[in-house]
C-alpha cells in the first residue's frame, strides 16, 4: 500500500491542492481549463482527485507505527 499512497494518492491530492490554490487565489480552475467547464472529463478528474484525497487521508490513520513500551 506505501507505493500506492506514494506515487498515486499522493500527487493526484497534491494536484487537487494545486488547482483549489489557484482557484482560491486566481479565481482560475486548471481542470476545467484543460477539460472545459462542467463537462464529463473535468467531472471525471475531480471525482478521481477527491477518491484520492479521502483514500490518503484513510491511509493516514491507519498507517500508524507501533511503539513498543
Amino acid at each position: 500500500m506505501r507505493g500506492l499512497t506514494t506515487y498515486v494518492l499522493e500527487p493526484l491530492t497534491f494536484i487537487g491542492a494545486l488547482n483549489w490554490g489557484l482557484v482560491g487565489l486566481f479565481g482560475f480552475d486548471l481542470v476545467a481549463w484543460i477539460f472545459g467547464s462542467a463537462t464529463m472529463a473535468s467531472n471525471i478528474v475531480y471525482s478521481i482527485i477527491g477518491v484520492a484525497a479521502l483514500l490518503w487521508l484513510i491511509w493516514l490513520f491507519i498507517d500508524q507505527p507501533t511503539t513498543n513500551r
